[in-house]
């Protein structure tokens, strides 16, 4: 690993745990994109988070996931993140499961495997976080128990 790739790798390690820290998985290799897609029940919601480096929308954006993940009363079942630049295998496997065009950082929720609402960067860039946590906010009201 030359250096820039370790630099990148320690930065993004803190902006991964603020995930993780509030409950989410990190899927760090397209093998356990997979299998974790395969494995989920048709009736379950899963919200992605795909995580960047990004400093002007990642930076909204995870705090926004976090806060309606941990705050709203009607909250997925599951909560997963892959990480853009870092996880390029499970990223681009997830991207996959999504079908939109990639955007990073993005969100999207899940019932089973179809994709029932997305967010791209475009919808977070820019945007106060509580508009943000707004549209995560109606997306698991509408989708989630």
């Amino acid at each position: 690993m030359n250096a820039y790739e370790e630099y990148m790798k320690q930065l993004a390690n803190g902006m991964r745990s603020e995930l993780t820290e509030h409950g989410f998985q990190s899927l760090e290799n397209a093998e356990s994109v997979k299998t974790y897609f395969n494995n989920i029940n048709e009736n379950e919601t899963t919200f992605v988070v795909i995580n960047s480096v990004c400093g002007c929308a990642a930076g909204l954006a995870r705090p926004a996931a976090v806060t309606v993940a941990t705050q709203n009363p009607k909250k997925p079942n599951h909560l997963v993140t892959v990480f853009a630049g870092q996880d390029k295998e499970a990223t681009e496997t997830m991207r996959e499961f999504i079908a939109q065009a990639p955007s990073s950082p993005s969100m999207a929720l899940f019932k089973g495997q179809s994709l029932v609402h997305f967010i791209p960067r475009e919808h977070i860039e820019g945007r106060p976080v509580e508009e943000i946590c707004m549209d995560i906010k109606e997306a698991f009201d509408d989708h989630c128990e």
